[in-house]
């Protein structure tokens, strides 16, 4: 640990069910992120010490198979550094150091024993480092998007985007796309086009209303739909 004697650095560990668990996290784990889960402590540590001794040498093996493949690249890169690429003796070298493997069969994935949030809730799933708070917020903010940019910035209406300045035409598209898909997602006793005040929303699924966020003069309205 940079900027600790081995004394402090032991000093700033706490054992627990055979682990030895850096006291940031150990705290953080009981108080932040296990209450409300029912999980307990105990249980927390027992199960993650299991995991650790069942998969643990599987683990190590694998990265070191990992560092050596990638000191042998390394290596392939400097020995032919300033010389013109051969995508053939590459490929053929990736395949003899085994990071380039025969294709094999067809093969299906289900979703049985699967967490909820994996197998039922569509949306990326991102594993970022819970130390870098900025990861974490991208993380969570993956799950939502701007139904305007989604609509603007892709082929989502057919064409794609030209030049780098707005473009009211294709604005003018966007917003009829975002509410007829609101008509389908959100519908309402009447259509998105026609809303001329929130408040006056009549949903023909009123349980899809979850309420407001407000900030100031801002108003936000939230929605469920699809689970989201």
């Amino acid at each position: 640990m940079r900027g600790y004697t081995k004394g402090q650095a032991m000093a700033q560990t706490i054992k627990t069910h055979g682990l030895t668990v850096a006291a940031t996290l150990h705290t953080f784990i009981e108080t932040r992120a296990l209450p409300g889960t029912g999980v307990s402590p105990d249980q927390f540590w027992a199960g993650l010490a299991s995991i650790v001794q069942e998969f643990g040498d599987r683990n190590r093996a694998l990265l070191a198979t990992r560092e050596d493949i990638q000191d042998k690249i390394d290596a392939w890169h400097i020995g032919r550094r300033g010389q013109p690429h051969d995508p053939r003796a590459y490929e053929a070298f990736l395949r003899e150091i085994g990071y380039l493997v025969p294709e094999g069969p067809d093969f299906e994935i289900g979703t049985e024993n699967v967490d909820p949030e994996i197998a039922e809730v569509p949306g990326p799933q991102l594993v970022v480092p819970i130390t870098n708070a900025r990861f974490a917020l991208n993380a969570a903010n993956a799950r939502w998007g701007n139904l305007y940019d989604a609509f603007y910035g892709t082929d989502a209406l057919g064409d794609t985007p030209s030049g780098r300045a707005y473009d009211p035409d294709r604005g003018t598209r966007v917003i009829a796309a975002a509410k007829s898909f609101l008509d389908e997602a959100l519908p309402l006793e009447g259509t998105w086009a026609e809303v001329t005040d929130m408040d006056a929303l009549a949903l023909k699924h009123p349980a899809q209303f979850l309420g407001t966020m407000e900030q100031g003069d801002w108003r936000g309205y939230l929605f469920e739909n699809n689970g989201l």
